[in-house]
């Protein structure tokens, strides 16, 4: 019998960002005897029978030092009575850091899986410590070292899959991600204010992360007013994971303009939806094949360059569209769908390299 140990940010089906760590734990489920999970904070728990939860308390208002207590009792609790196989740290460089010592005595490989630009010394820490790093793209995590292992994202490709376009409707582009300057929602909304040849609209899905001054959604909406387009922006706010995929199934297209060193899953998730998706990073290049002239812009910032392929995208005939649509598709599902990430991934956690 093989046992895992997790350590995550949340586990809450309901979670508009986090929600697919669910999903994740539930496959995991099906290659391991039992995975415990201890997570920051709680919410609606949906998960397989052999996997058990456990919350330091977040949720509940503790603070960081009960947090850290709860934390150690719960892992030695878990060390004392279970032989664990390997221990997965999901974007959690802190929870390895702490538990680095006590898995050391228990002799428990940990992976660390993390996805983002930001670096911080706890990261740093972390990578010393663990056997491996796992990430989505080659420049997805910011430390050179020789533990990374690149393992694509793990996109429910059964989940977030096409539905048939609304026929006679005006074009509609949608962006998913939370409101925030680095995800450049005013360059979209300027784009639009510059297309000559289609009148779209916008629905931005996602809504100001709580570390963000509330006031950048009205910004935004400021902004709309003064080029004429309030009636043509929409603000969704925050959605559940069927939010999110009725708002891409409504989509001629997405656009993600998150900039280099962010692989962003959300553009993935337009993707598996067979939208045509307009990027702004080069890390999405492999997946663009011959259509990256039109589907890829060099600055996120670059407003006019974004008009162009939009009034160029929306103009193309639906048939072209959806073929567009489709070959994303199957890149996807070829590179980052979630069974072939869950195939990697336990290869990495038992055995550090992925299986050939």
């Amino acid at each position: 019998m093989t046992h895992l140990l997790v350590f995550n940010l949340a586990v809450d089906v309901d979670d508009p960002i986090l929600g697919f760590a669910t999903d994740w734990l539930n496959r995991l489920a099906e290659r391991f005897s039992t995975v415990d999970v201890i997570t920051m904070r709680a919410g609606r728990v949906d998960v397989a029978a052999n996997v058990r939860v456990w919350s330091v308390g977040k949720e509940k208002g503790y603070g960081e030092t009960r947090r850290a207590l709860i934390f150690y009792a719960m892992l030695l609790r878990l060390l004392l009575t279970r032989r664990y196989a390997a221990c997965f740290a999901h974007m959690m460089p802190l929870f390895a850091l702490m538990a680095a010592p006590l898995l050391a005595i228990f002799r428990v490989p940990q992976t660390l899986w993390y996805t983002h630009r930001q670096v911080h010394p706890i990261l740093r820490w972390a990578t010393r410590v663990v056997r491996r790093v796992v990430t989505a793209a080659p420049d997805s995590f910011p430390i050179p070292t020789g533990k990374l292992r690149v393992v694509g994202h793990g996109i429910d490709t059964a989940a977030f899959a096409p539905a048939s376009p609304a026929e006679g409707e005006s074009p509609v582009i949608v962006q998913v991600a939370r409101l925030m300057p680095i995800k450049r929602q005013s360059s979209l909304i300027q784009a639009v204010a510059r297309m000559t040849q289609v009148r779209a609209h916008i629905i931005f899905v996602g809504g100001v992360p709580p570390e963000q001054p509330i006031d950048y959604q009205r910004d935004l909406e400021r902004l709309a007013a003064d080029l004429g387009l309030s009636a043509q922006v929409r603000f969704a706010g925050d959605q559940d994971r069927e939010g999110v995929i009725a708002n891409l199934r409504s989509a001629t297209v997405a656009v993600n303009l998150s900039p280099p060193g962010l692989f962003d899953k959300a553009a993935l998730e337009s993707m598996a939806c067979a939208v045509p998706t307009l990027v702004s990073s080069p890390a999405f290049r492999p997946l663009l094949g011959e259509w990256d002239p039109l589907l890829r812009v060099e600055s996120p910032e670059d407003d006019a360059a974004l008009a162009a392929r939009l009034d160029v995208l929306l103009s193309l005939p639906d048939a072209e569209r959806h073929r567009i649509g489709e070959e994303l598709r199957a890149h996807v599902q070829a590179a980052h769908g979630l069974e072939g990430l869950i195939d990697r991934l336990v290869s990495v956690l038992l055995t550090g390299e992925i299986r050939a």
